[in-house]
């Protein structure tokens, strides 16, 4: 049994493995209809446990589709319905659900729950997002580059924006995986100093998007902000807006990303979101691949 909490507490070769077998079990499919089996079935007879406090598209049905492919079964809970926290405690809650199930994954707001639930359960538990990091979306990033362009090792990621909880993985991924990331962004807004000596600080955005190999954002507003929030942040972000002019600055071959939702024309342009550099989609669909791969590793499978 593993827990997968975070990229930096993860082993560097575990992690690549994981990639490698996201790729294979991609190319395994060969194209076959989203709702056929996988041929090797790895989690039947597995009941998963995927619970949200925090709503969610991508994860929740890149989750469901994974488990359901590998021939196991999903029990989807929300957090309102289980009064995470509130009624029982994280720890019986982890305790009980263990007697029921394989595999918990948990999209939440506080790491404090997810750390809990980690504690307590005896069975492994995924983070599917805390405020502090989203360890699975960088992992379908990783997958993305090197599906496209080749190891990531040694290449320039650039982050224009909030230095939020993706930003967090992207650091961690940065340390495990070795490549070189930048943020350009406003200091109100620099990443958690946790984080420090794990990326470069370039204020200005046009600087630091020069010779990237992958230009990174996301949103700049949660769904949780309050109006006055939004309004100050997209007066702090304006200037890091991803678009044509930027890119431009970036190398001739270099990806954008965009881990989605997006509002298009704030923190990126459609120029950019449907142009040549964009492979968005590509990297929603990863999703599922990656945590197919991290589910198995959980297990041991």
């Amino acid at each position: 049994m593993a827990h997968f909490l975070d990229i930096d507490k993860t082993e560097k070769s575990a992690l690549r493995g994981m990639i490698d077998n996201a790729i294979a079990m991609k190319t395994a499919r060969n194209g076959r209809p989203k709702g056929a089996p996988d041929d090797d079935l790895p989690l039947a007879g597995h009941m998963v446990a995927l619970i949200f406090e925090k709503p969610s598209t991508r994860t929740r049905v890149s989750f469901d589709v994974g488990v359901r492919q590998m021939g196991g079964e999903t029990m989807v809970l929300s957090g309102a319905d289980m009064q995470l926290g509130h009624g029982e405690t994280i720890a019986d809650t982890a305790r009980v659900l263990s007697r029921y199930v394989d595999l918990i994954m948990i999209r939440t707001f506080e790491e404090a729950t997810l750390l809990e639930m980690a504690e307590h359960a005896s069975v492994p538990v995924i983070n599917g997002l805390t405020n502090a990091s989203h360890p699975c979306q960088i992992m379908a990033d990783v997958m993305t580059y090197e599906e496209h362009r080749g190891p990531i090792a040694g290449k320039k990621v650039v982050w224009s924006g909030d230095g939020n909880n993706v930003f967090a993985s992207f650091a961690h991924a940065a340390g495990q995986f070795g490549f070189d990331l930048t943020f350009t962004g406003p200091e109100p807004l620099d990443p958690d100093p946790s984080l420090h000596g794990l990326y470069t600080t370039v204020r200005n955005p046009e600087e630091a998007v020069a010779g990237a190999d992958l230009v990174v954002t996301d949103t700049w507003v949660s769904m949780h902000d309050p109006q006055s929030a939004r309004e100050r942040r997209h007066n702090q972000l304006r200037g890091y807006q991803v678009n044509a002019a930027l890119m431009a600055k970036a190398k001739p071959d270099a990806l954008f990303m965009h881990c989605l939702p997006a509002h298009r024309d704030d923190e990126a342009t459609s120029e950019v979101m449907d142009g040549p550099h964009s492979v968005i989609f590509d990297e929603a669909e990863n999703r599922l691949h990656a945590q197919k791969a991290v589910m198995r590793w959980c297990l041991g499978l």
